[in-house]
């Protein structure tokens, strides 16, 4: 698997995890998949329970839109904005190849939040 097929394969990831269509996981995702989330302290181990924690979101799962992707070889990065019912955040995702199926998503977390304005003079708005 070249860099192109990996990269299509992150995109499909985040279509997976957009639609809930967890049936599909197995196209994309490694049979001994782990899922961390660093700011809450918590593993998902296994694709099944990382299904399941989607499909038991309450409100449903998130919507977004994914910004970018970066990487090479086994370790990617994707950059997603994310509407969650609870709110929008954005996200940053390390990704880890084992073979040709993510074995590995290392998952960051951010609420937006407004600028301040003592460093006006320095930014410009996005």
């Amino acid at each position: 698997m070249d860099d192109q097929d990996r990269r299509r394969m992150i995109e499909r990831y985040f279509e997976i995890l957009l639609s809930g269509d967890f049936e599909a996981a197995g196209e994309v995702l490694h049979d001994d998949f782990m899922q961390e989330w660093p700011q809450s302290g918590e593993r998902v181990r296994g694709k099944e329970a990382c299904a399941a924690i989607i499909r038991n979101y309450p409100g449903g799962g998130p919507t977004g839109t994914l910004r970018r992707v970066v990487g090479g070889g086994d370790v990617w990065v994707m950059e997603a904005d994310l509407h969650y019912p609870t709110g929008p955040t954005h996200g940053v995702f390390v990704l880890e190849f084992q073979g040709d199926k993510v074995a590995r998503a290392t998952d960051w977390f951010a609420d937006p939040f407004p600028a301040p304005e003592w460093r006006m003079e320095w930014v410009e708005r996005m």
